[in-house]
């Protein structure tokens, strides 16, 4: 049984819980002071221009911020005291953006985005929609966290859905610091269940790709020696078996945030952020192919401005007044938080970009 660590921020009335407040403190201190550069002018030396919209790829949903666990990195400051929902209304709308655009996928996440009421009724009519590949951010332990859940395998087995899980060590130890006392057995139970449906397997056509996030304040080793680790010690261990490892640095927002300033590790580990910007990542970062999508129906241009409460640029704020031709070519907002994503092989919800 899965042991929840402790409360969001915005239910402990942290600073730290409001967007205004992250934004303040990555805009201040070594930015302000002109120590470090600020990563607009950054990148558009590297780029000769402001960051800015391609052709849109990937739809990114977040159906709601519910969880069933409270981790130190969470990004979204997601648990069980999150109410914030998706609506079947705002489904809807999502919807019929999802028939009428090319985007070729749909990336679920939340939370828990299987926790969503309508979860399932959302990814049959996604499906119905034509998106070729439907990936849902499963944190493992919610497959097993109340029998409403157990058969999810199977529901993502007949849908063909991607799952992709986190898993931040394979041991015991370090997974359950970072994620709870009893999440590395269950994510174990959770991945076997995974298996024993051809999630993982060797030409089943079932996609189980693992997440790791670094348990402190340092950058992520090598994608492929991690992939490696993890495949030969949860093999030997355990026999489970996955496809891919994505490596994603921590951004210094939300949970991490906090972190970083309560152990003082905040100015070296923006340092070492600057320090390893890479011009070729910055060249590839997720935000220029996706759109990401609030519970509430507001657009973003990535999962992370939109916990920063930084809504794209112009009037189409909403996916209600979505328009393709409008979006394409926008400029992206950023700031200091996006050096986490051009840092050394750069990062994203798919692993690294260079």
């Amino acid at each position: 049984m899965t042991k929840i660590k402790g409360q969001s921020l915005r239910k402990q009335a942290n600073p730290l819980a409001e967007a205004s407040h992250q934004l303040k403190v990555l805009s201040e201190g070594l930015f302000k002071d002109g120590t470090l550069p600020l990563f607009k002018d950054r990148v558009a030396e590297t780029l000769g221009r402001p960051l800015s919209a391609h052709k849109l790829e990937v739809l990114q949903i977040n159906v709601g911020y519910m969880c069933n666990q409270v981790c130190d990195h969470c990004h979204v400051d997601a648990g069980p005291d999150r109410k914030e929902i998706m609506t079947k209304e705002t489904m809807e709308q999502c919807l019929s953006v999802i028939r009428s655009t090319n985007a070729r996928t749909l990336d679920l996440t939340g939370g828990a985005p299987e926790m969503n009421p309508n979860f399932r009724w959302f990814v049959i009519e996604a499906r119905k929609a034509g998106i070729a590949d439907i990936i849902v951010r499963s944190n493992l332990t919610i497959i097993r966290a109340n029998k409403q859940y157990h058969d999810l395998p199977d529901f993502f087995k007949e849908h063909k859905i991607h799952v992709v899980s986190s898993m931040p060590h394979w041991t015991k130890e370090k997974t359950d610091k970072q994620r709870g006392s009893g999440v590395f057995n269950a994510s174990i139970e959770a991945l076997k269940q995974l298996n024993s449906v051809g999630y993982g397997m060797p030409n089943s056509g079932l996609t189980l790709d693992l997440v790791y996030n670094p348990s402190g304040a340092f950058l992520p080793a090598h994608q492929k020696d991690l992939e490696t680790d993890f495949k030969s010690k949860l093999r030997s261990d355990f026999g489970i078996e996955f496809n891919q490892l994505f490596a994603i640095t921590n951004l210094p927002i939300s949970r991490f945030l906090d972190y970083l300033i309560a152990s003082e590790n905040y100015e070296d580990y923006m340092y070492e952020l600057v320090q390893a910007y890479n011009p070729e990542a910055a060249k590839s970062v997720m935000c220029t192919n996706t759109l990401s999508v609030s519970w509430n129906g507001f657009l973003y241009d990535c999962d992370f401005n939109q916990m920063l409460a930084l809504p794209v640029a112009g009037n189409l704020t909403h996916i209600s007044d979505y328009d393709e031709k409008l979006m394409e070519g926008r400029i992206i907002k950023v700031s200091q938080h996006c050096y986490g994503c051009t840092a050394g092989a750069g990062s994203s919800c798919q692993g690294t970009v260079a």
